[in-house]
């Protein structure tokens, strides 16, 4: 089931992008008013995002669809029919691209946090995979979509959202204890829980004893995650550890059976697309206009 539609305006504006005075070629050719279909397939195994945008797209042309079609956070196998679109040639060349690429991309995505999902279940059912927000600026609701349709879920929506203390926010602290900086920020955000990244043991055993409410583990080992995890349930606080930096499908079983709760990654935005055929004929025998 798809998490949501984007926008028309947002939708308009990758068409018009890509076609902002019609295809020439059609147009030329005198082939815009025949009838056609166009029909989008996995060519290869994938979980689908953006059929429904595809589906949109084609609408606002004034396409219909053929028949059913596959939802985002489908797993679809290669050569199954993803969707089917109908209408006159011009308005099926202008969508063609744009739809295909749009499914292409969030497609690499869902299927890269599928993945990464299915290794650290396979580590521990009791971990969750979030996905940060370094997707390409602009393509956030987009980039979220496939995040959730691949199974996860995001880190955080963007800086207003949540609480995260960086060692670049505490450079700033003049050395306040850990403890301090806690009672203040739950005092000023009461409803919010409080995320601190380290990158030493050392840090992280402070803000364990101090009662972080989660701990996010910095590129470190799966040795020395594991060892701060024993430390965390040996103190009776109730820290959740999160590993960040550097997760994704070859080692987040690892991370997920030496302890960390939350796998933080940003992987899946660089995931190759995921291969969409589309076949565009017609419905009839074409007779050229000249």
């Amino acid at each position: 089931m798809s998490p949501y539609l984007l926008p028309d305006a947002y939708l308009e504006s990758l068409l018009h992008d890509d076609g902002p005075c019609g295809d020439a070629t059609t147009y030329a050719l005198g082939i815009g008013g025949h009838a056609g279909q166009l029909i989008f397939r996995a060519r290869q195994a994938m979980v689908l995002c953006g059929s429904e945008e595809a589906r949109r797209m084609g609408e606002l042309r004034g396409l219909t669809m053929i028949g059913p079609m596959r939802d985002s956070g489908s797993r679809l196998q290669a050569g199954e029919v993803i969707l089917r679109l109908k209408g006159d040639a011009a308005s099926l060349h202008v969508v063609w691209k744009t739809a295909q690429t749009l499914m292409e991309y969030l497609s690499g995505i869902a299927t890269s946090v599928a993945e990464i999902v299915a290794a650290a279940q396979r580590g521990n059912p009791q971990t969750s995979v979030v996905c940060t927000r370094k997707n390409f600026p602009g393509t956030k609701a987009a980039a979220l979509k496939a995040v959730l349709s691949g199974g996860a879920a995001p880190h955080r929506l963007n800086l207003s959202e949540t609480l995260l203390v960086f060692p670049e926010h505490r450079a700033f602290l003049n050395g306040e204890a850990p403890a301090a900086t806690l009672e203040r920020l739950r005092r000023r955000w009461p409803e919010r829980a409080v995320v601190v990244e380290v990158d030493s043991e050392s840090e992280a055993r402070r803000w364990i004893d101090a009662g972080v409410d989660v701990l996010q583990l910095e590129k470190m080992s799966v040795d020395r995650l594991a060892s701060i995890t024993v430390y965390a349930a040996s103190s009776g606080q109730p820290t959740k550890i999160a590993a960040a930096g550097g997760v994704n499908a070859g080692n987040a079983e690892a991370y997920a059976r030496a302890g960390a709760r939350i796998l933080v990654t940003s992987a899946p935005y660089a995931a190759p697309p995921r291969d969409v055929a589309v076949t565009l004929e017609p419905l009839s025998e074409p007779q050229i206009t000249t």
